[in-house]
């Protein structure tokens, strides 16, 4: 039975059964984007890591098989390039919509020293990191802008946010570990917004961090936020957002001033959020208290 969320003009109805995949197959989500003909990417842990659904649920094709170590990100920029953070192999891919690669940042297997401790691929390491190390220790997130570069936040083992030129070249890197301005505790997600910003999910501390595409520090959002996971900025400038530690989610402006909000602990470890033309929202979400194991992607449609 559907279950109405959300307040306001923010008003929504779960369809926690939305995706069809193939009998037998087994996909624990891990992230998700949409693309421009409403295509919905769903990057998991299972043996078909990328799938790809019509935003009614119908599986359409998958690839990617044997190519990722730990699926964590996933982001189809303003051309259907789709990005893809390995957390655990370090590296950033860029393919096109039916898995052909077309770009990789980051060497497979190497680490930047942090003060983490390489040998491990624990999450908890964010909190062992004494100082930062440059691209990459286990990455998190990705963004492209309008003119091709690329921001991916890198934080399970490092403490920094690093730009990219459209060829994949190192431009620089910010960030330091700690609970300051411009300092992180798990960078875990990033967005690009209209305005011309950086907007960081700063996941363990609690918040989201704004910066200029140079990274300059501007602003913390006033929202009080319980492990902010990742980022979705529709074309009217809202903010959809999967709060992963305490298993709510937000909708905000880009003041981050908080427009509705629902969910609870079932949801803990809610990792991932997209939205498509109707503005319906996807969220990658654990059901029924499943954990990140049993995550799935649940479609919100919007009532107004």
């Amino acid at each position: 039975m559907a279950t109405t969320v959300g307040s306001g003009a923010y008003t929504f109805e779960t369809n926690i059964d939305w995706a069809k995949l193939p009998p037998g197959w087994s996909a624990p989500m891990a992230a998700l984007t949409v693309d421009s003909q409403d295509r919905v990417y769903g990057f998991n842990r299972g043996e078909h890591p990328v799938i790809v659904f019509d935003k009614n649920g119908k599986y359409l094709y998958a690839w990617g098989e044997g190519m990722f170590a730990f699926p964590h990100c996933i982001f189809a920029d303003a051309h259907d390039n789709i990005w893809i953070v390995d957390r655990d192999h370090c590296q950033v891919f860029k393919f096109t919509t039916r898995g052909e690669l077309l770009m990789t940042i980051g060497t497979k297997g190497y680490r930047s020293d942090t003060g983490a401790d390489n040998t491990s691929f624990a999450s908890s390491n964010y909190k062992r990191v004494t100082h930062p190390g440059g691209p990459f220790n286990m990455p998190t997130g990705v963004a492209v802008d309008e003119s091709g570069d690329i921001f991916i936040t890198d934080g399970y083992a490092n403490c920094q946010v690093h730009r990219f030129s459209p060829d994949g070249k190192h431009l620089y890197s910010w960030g330091a570990p700690g609970t300051g301005p411009g300092q992180f505790m798990l960078p875990h997600g990033v967005w690009l917004d209209s305005r011309g910003r950086v907007l960081v999910a700063d996941r363990e501390n609690d918040r989201v961090q704004v910066f200029t595409r140079s990274g300059e520090f501007i602003a913390q959002w006033p929202a009080k936020l319980i492990g902010p996971a990742t980022f979705w900025v529709d074309d009217e400038d809202t903010v959809y957002l999967p709060e992963h530690n305490g298993g709510m989610f937000s909708v905000l402006t880009l003041d981050g001033e908080l427009l509705a909000r629902w969910g609870s602990e079932k949801s803990h470890k809610c990792h991932g959020v997209a939205s498509d033309s109707d503005r319906s929202i996807y969220f990658v979400q654990p059901v029924s208290g499943e954990g990140s194991g049993g995550r799935r992607i649940v479609k919100y449609v919007r009532n107004n």
